[in-house]
């Protein structure tokens, strides 16, 4: 399978959909889309350069939470690429196709659009620069080391070389897609085992302390700080981090 592009989807509960998507425009610095989709569930965050790459759907059932599209030229074909690296599908909808990583995470097979253009970050009042350009996914510790091995057959993308925090795991990004894929081990005893990975957005700035202001001020709270980010929720409480990368590399 070539991964052509890939697309960071935000799934908001109907009574937190408006309030979510006025945020995430907000702080990523984009426009939103005309719906789309059979009941208008679905819609872009547009950048004010280059292909969307953050998307936002209404969810009837459930807490929603982040999952992962991945544009490629037959999703039939990749799907059964997944289901024979471990992966299970959940539905297939012709158009597009759901499933689940071993660990649980969900993704869907799309078809890809032609996109080509990576996003180019924002410069911000003050002259911090940011983008949201990572999806980290939260992998149990039981599941962590066959998840890495799945993703890097499922992409093609190398692990980029180990740093320094081994629970952190980063694949080589893909120069013109704009969303990096990072996997995280869940620290022992911070949840059940047993439950599935989940995702979270990882925004790349100059300056954490000047996107941490900015983002308080549309609503979010830090909730924990560490060297090299800082952990936030949202107004509705949904987890990001804004983190110290460069925001045109994503190193």
């Amino acid at each position: 399978m070539q991964v052509r592009w890939l697309s960071a989807f935000l799934d908001f509960p109907a009574d937190e959909f408006g309030g979510e998507v006025t945020f995430w425009r907000a702080i990523s610095g984009s426009t939103v889309s005309p719906p789309r989709g059979e009941h208008r569930e679905f819609a872009s965050l547009e950048p004010f350069h280059g292909d969307p790459h953050l998307r936002v759907q209404r969810v009837d059932e459930g807490p929603g939470g982040v999952h992962l599209d991945i544009h490629t030229d037959d999703p039939h074909a990749a799907a059964e690429e997944a289901v024979g690296l471990g992966a299970t599908l959940i539905r297939n909808a012709d158009t597009h196709l759901v499933l689940r990583s071993p660990a649980g995470f969900v993704f869907c097979l799309v078809p890809w659009e032609g996109e080509t253009t990576r996003s180019r970050p924002i410069r911000w009042p003050g002259d911090a620069i940011s983008i949201i350009d990572q999806l980290c996914i939260d992998i149990p510790a039981p599941d962590f080391d066959a998840e890495v091995e799945f993703w890097t057959n499922l992409t093609g993308w190398p692990l980029n070389p180990p740093g320094t925090r081994p629970e952190l795991v980063a694949l080589r990004r893909d120069p013109s897609i704009t969303i990096g894929i990072l996997l995280q081990r869940r620290e022992s005893g911070t949840t059940d085992d047993s439950t599935p990975a989940t995702g979270h957005l990882d925004l790349a700035t100059n300056s954490v302390p000047d996107e941490v202001a900015r983002h308080e001020g549309w609503g979010a709270r830090a909730v924990g700080q560490y060297p090299k980010w800082t952990t936030m929720v949202d107004p509705m409480g949904r987890r990001y981090c804004i983190t110290s990368r460069n925001p045109r590399t994503g190193a």
